[in-house]
């Protein structure tokens, strides 16, 4: 007797991100509630499982939803804000004091949605966040059913947010504490950098991390500039935080544009997770992550796009391809991160990261059914000798066609079915009018 499952997704080719980099034809997808239950070939698949929900994918490819491992979802409003400007000004002089402006409850609803679209169009499942009001995007985030881990901002001074670093800390562990039960929502503490919290705030970090088992991600050794003024004060960043004992497994550091041979042992010493930024990193001429050095050092690296206001965009496919190209150019090696091991960064990679592995980051039995379809047969892709090829040399984010997280389509041929995007466009107009008009009587 066949066994009934919710869906069944029958594709060309299938990418499941395993340690074999297999690419699987013919075969199918077997979805019963939210999780994938079988993988086999499409021509064996109708003798075990049978569904109402039969999908032909025709020249299409599926694999795992690809991890945002780094962003600031809400900063979707302040995209093109401030542009072609060093790291410190366009914080400083305009990120700062816009944030300081705009930044409400409602702001970063409306930002946090418009980033889950562009997001979800793009191929997105699941991403990383740090801003404010991270209870908000939460709330966003469940309703509009993605997968995140919400980083909780904690910084010395006054923000938004809390009046400073202990306060960032309470308010942390309140919402910790409301999202504990919630599936899809990933609760850390996002200590800003080593330049915004001081010591005792990381102590407690530290405590609190080993008690509650809760990742930390923070902004580190992202310019050449940092790190020179923290060896004013006698040592560099990633040794301040050892002596802290803040570094760990649950640590994920964000960035990491200037690592010398020291900094690279002591990350991998402590199993540090690296979540590489390259476009943004780009832009801002923060620096190169040495991705190579640290794969071969057995330093795990994800990919993140940071916020759109410093990148501009959220097209975690476009920062496969720049990390992959631009490792190479770092490494003086055109082998450095393969087409596959770029692959790997963004999706199984950005899953150990978040230390969520066992339930996304590859198409598994057992796991989440967070799947995209990929439209193989555009005039752009063709002819396909190795579609992995395609994936990271290629700009693919126009051509996901579908995606699905915990077995539940959010993206139809294209088009977003749980959200009204006539509404957000209108939404993200009129905060750009309100900031520009703000602006402009400053």
């Amino acid at each position: 007797m066949l066994t009934q499952v919710d869906a069944l997704l029958h594709a060309r080719w299938i990418v499941p991100v395993d340690d074999k980099q297999s690419i699987l034809e013919h075969h199918s997808i077997a979805i019963h509630q939210g999780k994938i239950l079988d993988i086999l070939p499409t021509d064996q698949i109708h003798q075990c499982y049978s569904s109402k929900h039969d999908q032909n994918l025709e020249n299409q490819l599926l694999m795992p939803g690809l991890i945002n491992a780094h962003g600031h979802a809400a900063m979707s409003l302040f995209r093109g804000l401030a542009d072609d400007l060093e790291l410190m000004t366009w914080l400083q002089e305009h990120i700062w004091p816009a944030e300081s402006k705009w930044v409400s409850p409602d702001f970063v609803r409306d930002g946090t949605r418009l980033a889950i679209a562009e997001m979800l169009r793009s191929g997105t499942t699941c991403f990383s966040d740090m801003y404010f009001y991270p209870d908000i995007a939460a709330e966003t985030v469940t309703e509009l059913n993605m997968r995140a881990q919400i980083c909780c901002p904690i910084l010395d001074f006054p923000t938004p947010w809390a009046k400073d670093a202990d306060e960032g800390i309470h308010k942390a562990l309140k919402v910790n504490a409301a999202q504990r039960h919630n599936p899809l929502v990933k609760i850390a503490f996002g200590p800003h950098a080593p330049y915004t919290v001081s010591d005792e705030p990381l102590r407690k970090l530290a405590s609190l991390q080993e008690e509650l088992q809760i990742p930390i991600q923070m902004h580190l050794h992202e310019t050449a500039f940092e790190v020179t003024e923290a060896e004013k004060q006698g040592l560099r960043p990633i040794a301040r935080l050892e002596q802290l004992g803040i570094l760990g497994p649950h640590f994920q550091a964000v960035h990491v544009t200037q690592a010398n041979t020291e900094d690279l042992l002591t990350l991998a010493r402590y199993d540090v997770k690296v979540v590489h930024c390259p476009e943004s990193n780009l832009k801002l001429a923060s620096g190169f992550c040495p991705v190579d050095k640290m794969q071969k050092a057995g330093i795990t690296v994800a990919l993140g796009t940071d916020g759109a206001a410093s990148n501009n965009d959220l097209d975690l496919f476009g920062e496969m391809q720049t990390a992959a190209q631009l490792a190479k150019a770092v490494a003086g090696d055109a082998a450095a991160v393969p087409a596959f091991e770029a692959i790997r960064m963004a999706t199984l990679n950005g899953a150990i990261a978040l230390g969520i592995d066992d339930i996304t980051g590859s198409l598994v039995k057992g796991k989440a059914a967070d799947i995209i379809a990929i439209d193989m047969s555009r005039l752009e892709t063709l002819p396909v000798y190795n579609p992995i090829s395609q994936l990271v040399y290629t700009r693919m984010a126009d051509k996901v066609k579908h995606v699905w997280v915990n077995g539940k389509i959010l993206v139809r041929d294209g088009i977003l079915t749980q959200i009204d995007t006539e509404k957000l466009k209108q939404q993200a107009r009129q905060w750009g009018e309100k900031i520009r008009a703000g602006d402009s009587h400053d």
